[in-house]
């Protein structure tokens, strides 16, 4: 397979404006149809990452989405059904430079047809309540019952010391939605910085930057910091990607890792966006090495039957000593991450279950 990379200008490689704009035209115009479920999710992302970090771009940076912007109603009522995404998508047009001529419009329609009330998921309900609140319409996220049950979930801090990623998501996603991507300081019942606390334990010990790049946002989004450990492996993960220009290639990539794990150091006010963005259909590629510590830890909790303990002093060097080199180091690091380490393995290892 063939891969074409042709570098920018060094002045344009250091102006996020240049990049963010290749990166509406590639998610826009290079990589899928136009129309696609999947073009939808991609571009929503992006465009949510930008104006989240308060991205601010001219016409020309936009006119790959401006067909789009300008069809927007047309597609509300073709496909009421991915109303999230074509709302999601015209706001934050609106937000980073498009004319606000169509989102309040879109806003009143939604409302008028209840597409809220198709909702089987709370999550997916907060998620549209938090749309409709950008132009004033309908209740806030956190209101009434519904509110209500998404704060009991995330203070349930019990649920997130076991690896289950659709939990662990859903927290995160919670959070962002309080807080209005980081517009507001939401406040949270007991036991929910705990609970992104554990869920950032679980994804640093598998090493899974998705994920702790998405409980890093939660957390600054929540008024408070991440593990600066955290936030180091996050920044040489991004670092590490390739952005490639490969037409060809398979459309299954880790472009959302870059988006993400990019948007998190913007949040903590570090460098991103280092690499390089060559012309042509972009494809994001990490560089994984290791399977982290999680599954080792817990094949060593399995393998110890009933002679485990919940008590992390005491297990402590009987974990070590199984443990292989980087699973070993990967361990200690998560372990001198924050203070929640010993509650959080009590969850862990289950003694009671």
């Amino acid at each position: 397979m063939m891969t074409n990379v042709v570098l920018l200008r060094p002045a344009e490689c250091r102006d996020p404006e240049v990049q963010s704009a290749r990166l509406i035209r590639s998610f826009a115009k290079e990589r899928r149809a136009q129309g696609d479920v999947f073009w939808l999710k991609e571009n929503a992302e992006l465009l949510g990452v930008l104006a989240s970090t308060g991205a601010a771009l001219d016409a020309e940076a936009l006119e790959p989405l401006a067909a789009f912007h300008a069809g927007c109603r047309d597609l509300l009522r073709n496909f009421p059904q991915y109303y999230r995404f074509i709302l999601s998508i015209c706001l934050d047009l609106e937000a980073i430079g498009l004319p606000k001529q169509h989102g309040a419009a879109l806003c009143g329609r939604v409302a008028r047809a209840d597409l809220e009330g198709a909702e089987l998921s709370d999550l997916q309900r907060a998620e549209a309540r938090r749309l409709l609140r950008r132009r004033g319409v309908g209740p806030q996220v956190g209101d009434g019952a519904l509110g209500q049950r998404l704060r009991d979930f995330v203070s349930r801090s019990v649920t997130f010391a076991m690896p289950n990623r659709k939990a662990a998501y859903e927290l995160t996603h919670i959070i962002f939605y309080l807080s209005d991507y980081g517009r507001q300081i939401p406040e949270l019942p007991d036991g929910t910085l705990k609970s992104l606390h554990f869920t950032g334990l679980l994804a640093f010990l598998d090493q899974d930057m998705d994920l702790l790049a998405e409980v890093c946002a939660a957390l600054r989004f929540s008024g408070n910091y991440p593990s600066p450990l955290w936030e180091d492996a996050i920044a040489a993960y991004h670092r590490a990607l390739r952005v490639q220009a490969e037409p060809d290639a398979p459309m299954h990539d880790d472009y959302h890792e870059f988006l993400v794990t990019g948007w998190a150091m913007k949040i903590a006010d570090r460098s991103s966006l280092a690499q390089t963005m060559p012309q042509g259909a972009l494809r994001f590629h990490a560089s994984r090495s290791g399977q982290g510590a999680l599954r080792p830890l817990a094949a060593c909790l399995n393998d110890m039957g009933a002679q485990r303990r919940a008590d992390w002093g005491y297990m402590r060097p009987h974990v070590l000593s199984y443990l292989g080199p980087d699973s070993h180091a990967i361990l200690l690091a998560a372990e001198r991450s924050g203070p929640h380490f010993e509650q959080f393995f009590e969850g862990f290892a289950r003694v009671r279950a």
